[in-house]
């Protein structure tokens, strides 16, 4: 029996050694996470990144980020472009289209024939924007908009372009930008989940989300989106069960938590701990989540500026209000994801419908928060995947017609968290088809969100087997020309 106890204390492997040495190392990251002031300040040239701790003086302290699912056409709605109206039905140059992959829906096309837009466009604002007639509510916040019409892509097909926008990677199983900036920058309400996601849906094509959209990846899972549902239980299972009070809850996590700490001494796996966060957030967020969806404190006048469908749980109009109630209660970033942008026919029926379903909502978001004074300290978002084709997809017809996916080039638009408002940025060709000037590729677009938060894009690392993982990957550059 001696002899047992004594091979048994020198049974001291080298895999036991790392995991006994890396409890020293989790407990300080453990205590960055839960003191954030913990270690001070990053120097420039330190690659390390303390949780909660910016890398400078951030400009916007939440993101809130509109995500049109399925790639607007940026032709119906701010790339005005008269010269693709007159040219209606000719064949695309071959000089323009040049050796652009095509998707599978249009490759085996015998002609590419250029439609122009059904719906015509005014300028508006000090800017002198041009908007579509679709969108009369976004035409009037046009000085609070920053434009971007050159943004560009390397996916195009949805899935891989939409993972692409959200993790910096085509493939999945990436930390997506929510994640990072949670684990960047740590909690501000520590009653309320740092990331949360919000789902709607038009009338047209819905492509699919997936949870892998706001997966933490390789990141402790603390740093996961929580989606909200339109149910009852807007966060599922947070409830408690039939029979068990907050004390008996409360009893039970407390006793829990011992269970883990003593795995995590065993282990010294970090993700261990990271479950006791999470079942304490959850215990928070029972109280903190039934508050924040209450919109019965909410005056007529907000119901008003959002539209009355912002009283209809799940909607693209409540999922905006409900992102401003979330923002100004510390949630660093707000998802949004509506769909039904997917138009390859019956394109002037659906994005008439898409259009109407979020032109109001958009607006009064950024309204909303300008009036509070919050859209100095936040940064609204409002775009797709990537853009449409100049050429018609199928047949073109006098009242119909549908466009291709097209990554050379999209619009989307920014506002507040330091952005430059009232600004018009890049340009594509006069057929909408190349960037003409200002290329911004999604890396660039990262970076720039990042660098708004306080974090450089170049030192919010994670090393993950043996590999140095990023947002922007190996690229990137901040767009200077968009900071105010």
């Amino acid at each position: 029996m001696e002899k047992e106890i004594l091979e048994h204390g020198f049974n001291f492997n080298r895999r036991r050694f790392l995991s006994r040495l890396s409890l020293g190392l989790g407990s300080a990251a453990l205590g960055s996470l839960m003191i954030p002031d913990l270690f001070g300040g990053n120097s420039a040239d330190d690659d390390s990144l303390p949780p909660g701790i910016p890398h400078f003086a951030p400009k916007a302290k939440r993101v809130i980020y509109l995500f049109q699912n399925g790639a607007p056409s940026q032709q119906e709605l701010f790339d005005y472009k008269p010269k693709l109206r007159a040219m209606m039905g000719q064949e695309i140059p071959p000089s323009v289209r040049g050796t652009q992959r095509l998707t599978g829906m249009t490759a085996n096309q015998a002609s590419f024939p250029l439609v122009g837009s059904f719906v015509n466009f005014q300028q508006y604002g000090q800017s002198r924007a041009w908007v579509s007639d679709l969108f009369p509510y976004t035409a009037k916040i046009v000085d609070d908009l920053c434009i971007v019409k050159s943004m560009y892509t390397e996916a195009i097909n949805h899935d891989p372009a939409l993972t692409f926008l959200q993790t910096g990677s085509q493939q999945g199983n990436r930390p997506s930008m929510g994640s990072w900036l949670s684990y960047g920058l740590g909690n501000e309400n520590k009653n309320l989940p740092n990331f949360t996601v919000l789902l709607s849906r038009g009338i047209g094509n819905g492509q699919g989300v997936y949870s892998k959209l706001w997966s933490n990846g390789f990141l402790d899972s603390i740093h996961q989106g929580v989606q909200f549902s339109k149910g009852e239980d807007p966060v599922l299972y947070l409830r408690d069960p039939e029979g068990m009070d907050r004390h008996a809850r409360r009893d039970m996590l407390d006793n829990l938590a011992q269970l883990n700490d003593m795995a995590y001494q065993e282990f010294g796996d970090p993700e261990i701990t990271a479950k006791v966060k999470q079942y304490e957030m959850a215990y928070r967020m029972q109280t903190a989540v039934p508050e924040v969806m209450d919109l019965s404190k909410e005056s007529d006048d907000i119901i008003k500026l959002y539209g009355p469908e912002c009283l209809v749980p799940g909607t693209f109009a409540a999922n905006c209000l409900l992102a401003r109630k979330l923002s100004e209660n510390g949630v660093r970033f707000v998802q949004l994801y509506h769909q039904g942008w997917d138009q390859h026919g019956n394109l002037p029926f659906e994005i008439a419908k898409q259009a109407k379903d979020v032109d109001q909502a958009s607006a009064a978001l950024v309204t909303d928060l300008k009036q509070r004074g919050l859209l100095d300290e936040t940064l609204v978002i409002w775009g797709g995947e990537f853009g449409r084709t100049s050429y018609t997809q199928g047949k073109l017809t006098a009242d119909n017609y549908g466009r291709d996916h097209h990554p050379r080039c999209f619009t989307i638009w920014m506002a507040g968290g330091g952005i430059k408002p009232g600004i018009v940025y890049g340009e594509t060709d006069e057929l909408g088809y190349n960037i003409a000037q200002n290329p911004v590729h999604v890396h660039d677009f990262q970076a720039t969100i990042l660098h708004q938060m306080g974090l450089n894009h170049e030192k919010l690392i994670f090393k993950h087997l043996g590999r140095r993982y990023r947002l922007t990957d190996v690229s990137g550059k901040v767009v200077n020309d968009l900071i105010a």
